[in-house]
């Protein structure tokens, strides 16, 4: 009996035991599912699935008539899968050696044995070569097409293990062109330029797919709820106009190269809307060549030098101390003020001369002279005249980096005893070549100051978006009689003043020459070499009704000559005539088309395509037969005859009188093989017209060498 309950006492614990167990493996099914599960299912997804995201396509930046200024190019970096499921060693052996001689002759970088060695020892020893790097350097698309056809490369990439993972470039189609107003991108991210002023619309929104784990370790796109399509980035239109961009930037180089200049920028803006139709920055590189590094332009701030004398005739005229025609005396061309000597250029000075010379002839002492009998005791009137023009804000542009000005205030602490005469005369005071630009356009825009811009519209998918409209900064910034008397003063400086070198017969120029010294820091005006200057002239075009304002200033001229009239003129002139010979609201309209004294010449071809430009020349055709493709050509008195050239299967056809890509066209596609001697319109053909057509005959085309 003792027996029979010591094996039903065991029996009940082995029960016992398997019953705990069970209750324990229930207890952690339950503490899975429910308390460990949601992050096991989260594992598990990252395991199987995985969400990718999907960059879109950066948008175009292009100047004003569409043609692109930066844009994203895809590059390509071509990997292969070693360990792809299908890439068995007898497949991999057999494709291996022509596979290297490819690669070898497209990179050209390791013989096609070094290849075949790179890819059989990865293949071999590699535990990490799931996708290794092919080739030194991207590859672009069409390169990638011929990738493609390569052994191996032209199967399914599970199985030749091809992988090409795509590089989106931004490249500027016109190079340096406005290359640090366009701006860049880095591979951080970090824009500047109008790059970075308007990422936000030109970056568009990524998108986001799932991708699943398949056989041979592939991610495979699968349905998914969260799917996002990617919203490519929208086109930004700038003003710019590529014609006198190009203009602007090669008379900027030529003149700097030819004055050993240390850099220099030119804007050209529309007057009326303040579009920049061209902005060209150079700097000096240590090779004597000049390169865009930095935007001198926006980014600048100096000394104006003559150019500010504008703000300060603008100032005496509208405060009512002076008019054009009041004389004073500039005895021989030097003024004293405590320690500083103000001189004029001309040695033994000017005498005496009215205000209206004092500007033509840039005086100094005339200038300093008018503003100390003008202001003294009252400097804050004249401070507030330029603050009136808003010539101490800055313009607020959308494009970092612009300077901001600086025109100090009766009681700062760097004003001094000579602070009135210095900054009447252009120092003490700085501002951007942009800021100064902006109050001459005023002037030529009847005294509305507009704020500089950039952009024209915003495009997606060529519909527009979004127009930009122009920005008024001030709506006069002088009485209608003050703008009257300095724009006479402006004209006067290039018809009789320092910039009469500039006068052109066909159009007047208004504008002010400069002539600054640079300031070395803390040593003043000289350094160890000596006293560099700043070089500019600004003015508008055609003085009676302006369209454009331009201004450039040319840095460190070094090689005796920095007049503004003499280095920073000339590329004025040199932009403005090309905007002239290029605009056609100046010239006179044709009233009507002049009649054609004899009809134009035409090759005899296909005929959509000749009937397509006569019709564009308004060139009257005649065509009886019109239901047919190749034509003669033959014109009357009155028009152009179009006439059917037969084109008979498998007879040699008659391809006389017509240009050499039609010719070639006809013949090759009739079974021939095309020799050709010369250049023109075909003059003859070896084998005559009407001939059946031999398998792989060769025919010769004489041409007219005309």
């Amino acid at each position: 009996m003792s027996v029979k309950k010591e094996i039903l006492f065991r029996f009940a614990l082995v029960y016992v035991i398997f019953g705990m167990l069970g209750i324990a493996i229930v207890g952690k099914i339950v503490y899975i599912q429910f308390i460990e599960g949601p992050d096991l299912r989260a594992q598990a997804k990252t395991i199987t699935y995985r969400d990718i995201t999907i960059e879109p396509n950066r948008g175009d930046i292009c100047a004003i008539d569409g043609r692109l200024l930066a844009t994203s190019v895809p590059y390509f970096e071509i990997r292969m899968d070693l360990r792809a499921a299908g890439l068995t060693d007898e497949l991999f052996y057999a494709n291996v050696d022509s596979l290297a001689r490819k690669l070898s002759n497209l990179f050209r970088d390791k013989s096609h044995y070094t290849y075949k060695s790179e890819l059989v020892n990865a293949r071999k020893f590699g535990r990490n070569n799931r996708y290794y790097p092919i080739g030194s350097r991207l590859v672009n698309y069409l390169e990638l097409k011929k990738i493609k056809e390569f052994p191996l490369f032209n199967l399914p990439s599970n199985k030749g293990g091809f992988i090409p993972v795509q590089v989106n470039q931004r490249i500027k189609p016109h190079s340096s062109l406005a290359s640090r107003t366009i701006g860049t991108v880095n591979e951080n991210g970090v824009a500047v330029g109008i790059e970075g002023a308007y990422d936000h619309i030109l970056k568009g929104k990524a998108g986001v797919t799932t991708r699943q784990r398949g056989s041979g370790n592939l991610w495979l796109d699968v349905n998914s709820a969260v799917q996002i399509e990617p919203e490519n980035g929208m086109d930004v239109i700038t003003t710019l106009d590529v014609t006198l961009q190009d203009v602007a930037e090669k008379a900027l180089r030529t003149q700097l190269g030819r004055h050993d200049a240390e850099h220099g920028s030119v804007v050209l803006m529309e007057v009326a809307t303040g579009d920049i139709k061209a902005i060209a920055n150079l700097k000096r590189n240590e090779n004597s060549t000049y390169s865009e590094v930095f935007n001198y332009a926006i980014g600048e701030s100096a000394e104006p030098g003559s150019t500010f004398k504008l703000a300060t005739l603008i100032a005496l005229l509208e405060d009512g101390y002076v008019s054009l025609e009041d004389t004073i005396d500039t005895g021989n061309g030097s003024v004293r003020y405590y320690d500083k000597w103000i001189n004029d250029s001309k040695e033994g000075g000017y005498g005496e001369i009215s205000v209206r010379e004092i500007f033509e002839y840039s005086s100094n002492v005339g200038i300093a002279e008018l503003v100390t009998k003008a202001y003294k005791g009252k400097e804050q009137q004249f401070i507030d005249r330029l603050y009136a023009m808003n010539l101490n804000q800055p313009l607020g542009i959308p494009i970092k980096g612009e300077a901001d000005p600086y025109i100090k205030y009766p009681g700062d602490k760097l004003w001094s005893g000579i602070s009135l005469p210095m900054m009447s005369i252009g120092y003490e005071v700085q501002l951007t070549p942009l800021q100064i630009l902006t109050l001459y356009n005023a002037i030529a825009n009847n005294g509305k100051m507009v704020k500089p811009k950039f952009i024209h519209s915003i495009r997606q998918y060529g519909s527009t978006e979004r127009v930009f409209k122009t920005e008024v900064i001030n709506p006069s910034i002088c009485s209608k009689k003050t703008l009257n008397k300095v724009r006479e003063a402006l004209e006067g400086v290039v018809e009789i003043g320092t910039a009469r070198n500039l006068r052109n017969a066909d159009f007047k120029i208004a504008g002010k020459t400069g002539t600054a010294q640079i300031a070395q820091g803390s040593s003043g005006y000289k350094s160890a070499t000596g006293v560099s200057h700043q070089a500019s002239f600004v003015g508008y075009f055609p003085a009676e009704d302006p369209k454009f304002s331009c201004i450039v200033v040319v840095n460190s001229p070094s090689r005796s000559v920095y007049y503004g009239n003499l280095v920073a003129g000339p590329i004025f002139k040199e932009i403005a005539d090309k905007v002239y010979a290029t605009n056609p609201d100046w010239f006179p309209e044709v009233s009507r088309r002049p009649k054609l004294v004899e009809l134009p010449e035409s090759k005899s071809g296909y005929k959509p395509l000749i009937a397509e430009v006569f019709n564009e020349l308004k060139i009257p055709i005649t065509d009886e037969s019109p239901n047919y493709v190749w034509a003669n050509t033959n014109r009357n008195d009155e028009s152009v005859e179009l006439l059917q050239r037969k084109i008979i299967p498998n007879l040699v056809p008659n391809v006389v009188g017509m240009s050499l890509q039609d010719a070639i066209f006809l013949l090759e596609n009739s079974g021939l093989r095309v020799t050709v001697s010369g250049r023109g319109t075909v003059r003859s053909q070896s084998i005559l017209p009407g001939t059946r057509i031999g398998n792989g005959a060769r025919i010769t085309l004489e041409m007219s060498n005309g």
